[in-house]
């Protein structure tokens, strides 16, 4: 019994980083990069460790190459506690468990610390291996909340939903986490969108500028929590900017969203220390006329832009600055590119 799932890199296409502070977020996926987990039966529960896991080097310029692109910690850390979080769900919903054993292992080529979400895609991976496995029914909605909980809970990684229902939903998908929807149900209101209303997007990223989630978000949210009327007006025009892309797609006017983007990024440039490099990456999009903005905490960028002679320019441009410059394929390559949207889930 062998089972092969995947889970995709994504980038934050309006709104972000509202989505840890009930606001509103449109993201989509990118089956450029991903995530990949094997799990197979076995005589005992083994977890394998992939190459960012292992402590032997060639040297301490090895050793700290490894730690510049990896961090400290690799992937055995979250498929260690994503098995653990699934046997705790399962034992809570009274939810049967066989007992044979299994083994997993990971690899994933989803760009490190760039704000493109590497571990989640990991753990959600994962967590489509033991549904797979152990043939549990896990509503589609709720999914991205256990995932969460894996970083939240058990790891102590601060992190929002964002990243994870994307990942679970795929395609481009507009969240409200409204308070309401977050505290009475435990997840926010997630609508999917027809990704043939987006208009040209690009996704630019360099790791020599890969910061983690846990530096770039820490004052920000001490600020909220604290009620601090700059952070929560802010969060308030996030939210509001990504209703307004929302309704521009619908309405057929996705060639038109490029300036929301560009001031969801200078909004965030008001009120976050952003390095140089991150906000040359940003004004050298801009300076070739496409819009861009953050896919999420400092790293990569996405934004829209006109037609292949823009492009071209964004790669020339971009490339000598040690940038890679992409269109995220956002459906699978089987399926016809004006797929008809989803349902909201309440």
């Amino acid at each position: 019994m062998l089972f092969v799932t995947k889970a995709y890199a994504r980038a934050g296409l309006v709104g972000n980083p509202s989505d840890g502070y009930f606001g509103k977020t449109i993201s989509f996926i990118i089956r450029n990069y991903c995530a990949e987990v094997t799990l197979f039966e076995s005589p005992e529960l083994t977890i394998q460790p992939n190459e960012r896991d292992h402590s032997v080097f060639s040297g301490i310029d090895a050793l700290a190459r490894d730690v510049r692109q990896f961090g400290y910690y690799g992937g055995i850390r979250l498929l260690k506690a994503s098995v653990k979080r699934f046997h705790d769900y399962c034992e809570r919903n009274h939810i049967p468990l066989h007992g044979r054993n299994f083994t997993l292992r990971y690899q994933s080529n989803i760009p490190s610390q760039v704000g493109m979400a590497g571990s989640s895609a990991i753990i959600t991976a994962c967590w489509r291996a033991l549904i797979g496995f152990y043939q549990v029914q896990i509503p589609k909605h709720i999914l991205p909340s256990l995932v969460l909980s894996v970083e939240n809970d058990e790891l102590g990684i601060p992190a929002g939903l964002q990243d994870r229902v994307i990942q679970s939903y795929e395609g481009v998908v507009f969240m409200d986490f409204n308070r309401a929807s977050i505290e009475k149900l435990g997840h926010g209101i997630y609508e999917e969108l027809d990704p043939a209303t987006l208009p040209n997007v690009y996704v630019a990223y360099t790791t020599r500028l890969s910061e983690g989630t846990e530096v770039f978000h820490n004052d920000i949210r001490g600020r909220w929590n604290r009620g601090e009327r700059e952070v929560v007006s802010a969060m308030y025009q996030w939210a509001n900017l990504a209703q307004r892309v929302r309704d521009m797609l619908l309405n057929g006017e996705g060639q038109h969203i490029g300036p929301l983007l560009n001031e969801n990024f200078d909004l965030r440039r008001r009120l976050y220390k952003i390095s140089p490099g991150n906000i040359e990456m940003v004004e050298a999009a801009r300076g070739c006329g496409a819009s861009a903005k953050f896919t999420g905490s400092g790293g990569a960028i996405v934004g829209t832009y006109e037609d292949e002679a823009m492009f071209k320019k964004l790669k020339e441009t971009m490339e000598p600055m040690q940038m890679v410059v992409l269109k995220p394929q956002i459906l699978p390559a089987n399926e016809d590119a004006a797929a008809a949207p989803g349902s909201a889930a309440a």
